[in-house]
């Protein structure tokens, strides 16, 4: 098989012979370029071709997300961005993935091993979800162009006591931060509440939740343990730490901790599933969106045999179709959807089932 042939763009000189070092120990990749800056990578992207770029998110001479934008929009590529572990590097990254950036790993200081080791897991891992992903070219709504118009919202009647009763779950791995607002930005305020693992390390899920915040209808937040699961909020699992649910009397309420990796993530998306099925059984609406692996799958499947009505992505808008294609297989999908119908379609589902018994129609 031939090598993913990767370009490494990154100021640092020392990190730019770290992630060299990393991606040439790999027996399935190499690193054919490194390059100071976007203007010295735009000659190197064009007479070395790579499969996948990892990109510093703040670079000189250039703006990182200025070459990330035209990029995407002159030659799609899978990019890994390369983020600082900092406010501004979180917001930076948050708007590289709106940009088109697939995925990204948090730089470790340097010199400290343990941190090295993991950026040689993450950046790997990413860089071969990257060559396998679906790529598609980024259009930029022209500068001073207004926002579309928001949907007619849908009202609590509409909705009726399915918006205090039904909880959604959603899981979603790489791709996920795009296609997780996707879903949210069609939701009504009065929708019920959603509980969100995305997969993300410690410290960027506060600024996506503040970025979803500012964005949807319902309010978004990084959920905290023992607080109340309320209809028209989102939560989002805590980078570093597995969010369930739980049941305290007539309330749902959200538990946030510690603990081990399942399928490797922690957060993890079986976690929260398996919550839903144990505690939320018929009232549950899952939805399994872009993902490598098979984080939740098997879990999905109990949510289904517990009585939720479960929605996977489809292959053809999915980044990356591993988890929606593991949960497809494990038999816990009622419905196989593009994204953009998603949201759609589970508001349909709770207006014909307003007022009805909550079971499995």
């Amino acid at each position: 098989m031939p090598k993913t042939r990767v370009v490494v763009v990154d100021d640092s000189a020392l990190v730019r012979s770290i992630l060299t070092e990393i991606i040439n120990r790999q027996p399935d990749m190499e690193c054919v370029g490194a390059a100071s800056d976007p203007l010295v990578a735009r000659e190197m992207i064009r007479n070395l071709n790579p499969d996948v770029i990892t990109l510093d998110v703040e670079m000189p001479r250039m703006d990182g997300l200025d070459f990330l934008s035209r990029l995407m929009r002159l030659r799609p590529m899978p990019v890994v961005m390369v983020s600082t572990l900092t406010e501004r590097g979180a917001e930076v990254t948050l708007k590289a993935l709106e940009l088109g950036a697939l995925d990204f790993v948090a730089k470790p200081k340097i010199g400290v091993a343990d941190g090295i080791r993991q950026l040689a897991q993450d950046i790997t891992d990413k860089i071969r979800i990257a060559s396998k992903a679906h790529i598609r070219r980024h259009v930029a709504p022209p500068p001073g162009t207004a926002a579309p118009a928001p949907a007619r919202p849908v009202t609590m009647a509409s909705l009726g006591r399915a918006s205090t009763e039904k909880i959604i779950f959603i899981g979603a791995s790489t791709g996920g931060t795009e296609a997780t607002k996707d879903v949210l930005l069609n939701l009504p305020a009065d929708s019920p509440a959603v509980v969100i693992t995305q997969h993300m390390p410690p410290g960027f899920t506060k600024s996506y939740a503040a970025r979803l915040d500012g964005l949807c209808k319902i309010r978004v937040k990084e959920a905290q343990d023992g607080e109340r699961i309320l209809p028209g909020h989102g939560y989002i699992a805590p980078g570093g730490l597995h969010l369930t649910v739980e049941r305290s009397g007539a309330n749902y309420i959200a538990r946030v901790q510690d603990g081990e990796p399942i399928n490797r993530h922690k957060p993890s998306v079986e976690a929260l599933f398996l919550s839903a099925a144990k505690v939320v059984g018929p009232n549950a609406i899952g939805i399994m969106l872009t993902g490598m692996g098979a984080d939740g799958a098997r879990a999905m499947k109990v949510m289904k045999d517990a009585g939720s009505y479960n929605y996977c992505q489809d292959e053809a808008s999915c980044v990356v179709f591993g988890m929606p294609r593991e949960a497809i297989a494990a038999g816990a999908a009622d419905e196989v959807l593009p994204l953009n119908q998603i949201a759609a379609k589970v508001l349909e589902r709770l207006r014909a089932t307003s007022g009805m018994s909550l079971n499995r129609v």
